[in-house]
């Protein structure tokens, strides 16, 4: 635990309590009641409403369209059942603001509705809900959807034997022992929409802003430590307790079921109502997943001859100081640097947290873990360029900044990858090993790690696709001659022009084109004992 420890709280409390501290520390004195008044402030309680309401109203949304899909993914089986799981998934490896690009050249100015019937969605709070439920989609599919291919299905049968209607006997039966899952997929949800910065910064426009939206704003545009720091306070509050409520709804999920393969549960659709289902849910994902990413890649070859790819190989002397191609390679360097830093941090954590005699501490530490995810990645990155600014840490001009905030995202995949895999290793093949004199590296080298490789492949998997499409820390950390893919999209997306918007939509879709690569890397290497996430 000692890396891991020392590795979040050096680059995560460290650099959040630096920028907190200075924006409610004055003259040495602490001016707490600067809380309440920042929170009183109409503009403010806007934001609050804004932000709790928006995320209420995706979740719902994610939810309503995302369980048929669920249930068709755990309990029937057709053609192209792999392939489709990866392509619902992808957006949600994506950089939200790859998510944001897709949905403007879909309902934005000159985007397919604009050209085909001239409405436009922009600046609107439905393109924020569909993009929300855009980018969530895969987690309700996987959450609840992997609980419910392990159910068995002969319960449901027997109360369909005693009479029951389908309906009734999936409302008795199923919806109890899908609950916990539905509800942990749901919370997981609100705080991925709670704490969105990508999606409203480029499809909110100056109308609605979400607390990040609101730190960013405060802490690049208007200066203000002191609200910043406050809203990041309430944003760390907010959460947290959404943190605790679904570390409690996972452990009832893990305790409260009797699971089978899920491979005996899945059938050919039967009757006229599942093949309806199905069709729904293609048609659902053709138009929510596909759409949106088709519409990107068609507006990136808009201009003539590759005309917007070949205009990323030349420097305009504006938006960067480098070709914006050049993001593309320093992104890779980056995300390679951090997925080594998270596989390292969060493979030793997991090592800890699996073991049976750890204590209520370092159990206590897999909820922390789980805070870079939520807590604003605005305040870490510009908590970094202050906490990180002298000896024997003065990081500020270092390439290797940008791994380690990538990292803090990333590591937390990594532990909730491996983690599954290190508990179910049998603790008397390492107890067999150690009384045949074999030292504890060893034991790990010939008992765990052949156990564990392909789990540990999956995490670093996963650790690369979200190191290469964080945003949020990495627009304040990012040097200009050195943006990462995202930074550029975003710098392209906030200038007027064609030739511009046409940049970004290329920049979009070769990220979105890696990310794709390994996840689909993903979807091969991926076994049942891996877990979903």
């Amino acid at each position: 635990m000692a890396l891991p420890v020392a590795f979040f709280a050096v680059f995560f409390a460290w650099p959040v309590a630096a920028i907190v501290a200075r924006g409610l520390k004055t003259g040495g004195a602490w001016r707490f009641g600067r809380i309440a008044d920042v929170v009183a402030q109409p503009d403010i309680r806007h934001v609050l409403w804004f932000t709790t309401w928006q995320a209420l109203a995706s979740t719902a949304l994610t939810l309503l369209l995302a369980l048929p899909a669920a249930f068709v993914f755990a309990r029937l089986d057709f053609p192209g059942k792999q392939v489709l799981r990866a392509v619902v998934t992808v957006p949600f490896v994506l950089p939200t603001v790859v998510a944001g690009s897709a949905f403007l050249a879909l309902v934005g100015h000159g985007g397919l509705l604009d050209q085909l019937w001239g409405v436009r969605l922009d600046t609107t709070v439905w393109a924020i809900l569909l993009a929300h439920v855009f980018f969530n989609y895969a987690v309700v599919v996987r959450t609840v959807g992997g609980l419910w291919s392990q159910l068995d299905p002969r319960q449901e049968e027997a109360a369909r034997m005693l009479g029951a209607s389908p309906f009734h006997a999936w409302r008795k039966v199923t919806l109890p022992a899908l609950a916990p899952a539905v509800a942990a997929a749901a919370l997981m949800v609100f705080l991925f929409t709670f704490t969105s910065f990508g999606v409203v910064q480029i499809l909110g426009g100056p109308a609605f802003s979400t607390l990040e939206v609101e730190i960013y704003r405060q802490t690049s545009e208007v200066f203000d430590l002191s609200t910043a720091a406050v809203l990041t306070l309430v944003q760390f509050a907010a959460v947290g307790a959404v943190l605790a409520v679904h570390a409690w709804t996972v452990r009832r999920r893990e305790s409260a079921l009797r699971l089978v393969d899920p491979k005996v549960t899945a059938r050919r659709p039967r009757g006229a109502g599942q093949r309806a289902l199905l069709a729904g849910v293609l048609g659902t994902v053709a138009l929510l997943v596909v759409l949106p990413l088709a519409v990107l890649v068609r507006r990136s070859l808009d201009a003539p001859g590759f005309g917007y790819y070949r205009a990323l190989t030349r420097t305009d002397g504006g938006t960067f100081l480098v070709a914006p191609v050049h993001a593309v390679w320093t992104s890779l360097q980056y995300a390679v640097a951090a997925t080594a830093i998270a596989v390292v941090v969060g493979g030793l954590a997991a090592a800890a947290l699996a073991r049976r005699d750890a204590g209520r501490l370092v159990r206590g530490f897999d909820a922390l873990l789980m805070l870079p995810l939520g807590v604003s990645a605005v305040t870490v990155g510009f908590g970094f360029l202050i906490a990180l600014d002298r000896p024997p840490l003065d990081l500020r001009q270092s390439w290797i900044l940008v791994p380690l905030a990538q990292a803090l995202v990333g590591a937390p995949f990594v532990v909730r990858t491996m983690l599954p895999v290190l508990r179910a290793v049998d603790v008397r093949l390492r107890e067999a090993a150690a009384v045949l004199g074999a030292s504890p590296w060893r034991v790990w080298r010939e008992i765990d790690l052949p156990l564990v490789r392909r789990a540990l492949l999956v995490a670093a998997g996963f650790a690369f696709a979200v190191s290469l499409g964080e945003f949020g820390a990495t627009v304040f950390i990012a040097r200009p001659d050195n943006p990462t893919l995202p930074v550029a999209v975003a710098r392209l997306l906030s200038r007027p022009g064609d030739l511009n918007y046409g940049q970004a939509m290329a920049l979009s879709t070769i990220l979105m084109v890696v990310c794709a690569a390994a996840l689909l890397l993903l979807e091969r290497l991926r076994t049942d004992r891996t877990g979903e996430f």
